[in-house]
C-alpha cells in the first residue's frame, strides 16, 4: 500500500514538473515570437499568457480534485486499519493534514479561477 501511495506522490509531482515545463517553455515561445516593444505587441503576449492560464484551470481543477479524493481515501483506508493508538492517532492527522491541504489549494484555485476575468480586464487596461 504504502509502495503505490509513494508511487502516486511520484507520479503527481512529475504530473507537476511537466506542467510547469510545458508552461515555461510556452512563455519562452510566446516571448521569442514577440521582439517589438510597442504596447499592442504587449498586450498581445499578455492576452495569449492569461487565455493560456485560463485553459488550464479546468484540467487542473479536475486533477487536483480526483488526485485530492484518492489520496484522502486512501489515508482513510490506513485510519481505518490501524490497530494501535500510535498508529491510528498518526493516521488520523495525516488524514486532517491532507484535507486541510487539498482543500486549500482546491479553493486558491478556484479563486484563481473566478478572478481570470478581473485579471483579464486589468491587463487590457494596464497594457
Amino acid at each position: 500500500m504504502l509502495k503505490k501511495l509513494s508511487s502516486l506522490k511520484s507520479k503527481a509531482v512529475c504530473s507537476v514538473f511537466m506542467l510547469s515545463l510545458i508552461f515555461g517553455n510556452t512563455m519562452i515561445a510566446l516571448a521569442d515570437n514577440e521582439t517589438s516593444s510597442t504596447e499592442e505587441d504587449i498586450s498581445n503576449v499578455s492576452d495569449k499568457i492569461v487565455d493560456f492560464i485560463d485553459a488550464l484551470m479546468n484540467p487542473i481543477l479536475a486533477i487536483v480534485g480526483a488526485v485530492g479524493a484518492i489520496y484522502c481515501v486512501v489515508l482513510g483506508i490506513k485510519f481505518a486499519k490501524a490497530e494501535e493508538p500510535q498508529e491510528h492517532e498518526k493516521a488520523k492527522n495525516h488524514l486532517k493534514n491532507a484535507i486541510i491541504g487539498f482543500a486549500l489549494i482546491f479553493i486558491l484555485m478556484l479563486v484563481l479561477k473566478l478572478g481570470m476575468p478581473i485579471m483579464k480586464k486589468w491587463v487590457k487596461n494596464n497594457g
